[in-house]
C-alpha cells in the first residue's frame, strides 16, 4: 500500500471524529464498543447481564445485575470509555500483520453477539448497519479496499475513543452528568471522579499514541 493510500484512511476518521455535524452521527459506532466493553466486562466477571439500549442521542446504557461493589462492578463501569481505543489498538496489531479479512470477520462476530442483547429499536437498527457494512466488506470488497477500510476502522476507533473522554469532563463541569461512568467509580471507590477521567484519557491518549505509531508510514 502507497504512503498516500495510508494517510488517506487517517485523514477520513480525523474529519469524522473532529466535524461536530458528522460526528453526531458517527459517534453511535463508539457507542456500540462503549456499551458493548460494558457488556463484555459484565459477563467476563459473572454479573448476570440484562440487556443494552442505543439510544438516537448517542447514548446507551447497559443493564446488568450483581453486586453493587467490587472489582467486578469497577472493571465493568471503568471498561466503557477505554474500549474503543483498545479495540483500536488490537486493531493496528491486525493491521499491521497483515490479518485484515480476520479484523474484518471477527468485528462481525461480535457484533452478531452484541445484538442478541440489544434492547430497542435504535439499538438494532445501529448494530445491524454496522454489522452489515463490516459484512459487505469483508465478503465483496477486493483486497486493496478491505485494507483501506481496515485503516480507516482502526483510525476512527483510536481517534473516536478520545473525543468522549473531553466531552464527559465537559458534562461534568456543567453538572449535566451526575451518574457517568466516573462518577459511579467515584461513589464505589471513593476515588475523586477527576481522577477516573484522568485514567480513561491516560489509556486512550496512549493507546491512540501506540497505535498510530504502528500505523503512521515512516
Amino acid at each position: 500500500m502507497s504512503t498516500l493510500a495510508k494517510w488517506v484512511p487517517a485523514v477520513l476518521a480525523l474529519v469524522l471524529v473532529a466535524s461536530p455535524g458528522i460526528w453526531r452521527i458517527s459517534r453511535n459506532t463508539i457507542t456500540i464498543a462503549h456499551e458493548g466493553g460494558h457488556a463484555l466486562i459484565a459477563l467476563l466477571t459473572g454479573r448476570r447481564l440484562e440487556g443494552i439500549k442505543l439510544n438516537a442521542d448517542t447514548s446507551g446504557v447497559t443493564v446488568s445485575r450483581g453486586k453493587p461493589t467490587g472489582i467486578a462492578v469497577v472493571l465493568m463501569y471503568f471498561a466503557g470509555y477505554v474500549t474503543p481505543s483498545l479495540l483500536g489498538l488490537a486493531a493496528a496489531v491486525l493491521v499491521t500483520t497483515d490479518n485484515v479479512r480476520p479484523l474484518l470477520w471477527a468485528t462481525v462476530v461480535l457484533l452478531a453477539a452484541m445484538l442478541i442483547m440489544i434492547r430497542n429499536v435504535f439499538g438494532v437498527l445501529s448494530v445491524v448497519a454496522t454489522g452489515t457494512i463490516m459484512f459487505v466488506v469483508s465478503w465483496y470488497a477486493a483486497a486493496e479496499w478491505q485494507a483501506a477500510f481496515a485503516l480507516f476502522v482502526t483510525w476512527f476507533l483510536l481517534l473516536g475513543g478520545v473525543r468522549p473522554v473531553g466531552e464527559l469532563q465537559g458534562r461534568r463541569l456543567r453538572g449535566r452528568a451526575p451518574n457517568s461512568d466516573a462518577d459511579m467509580l467515584a461513589r464505589i471507590t471513593r476515588v475523586p471522579g477527576l481522577l477516573w477521567v484522568v485514567l480513561f484519557a491516560v489509556v486512550t491518549v496512549g493507546c491512540l499514541l501506540l497505535g498510530g505509531r504502528m500505523l503512521l508510514p515512516l
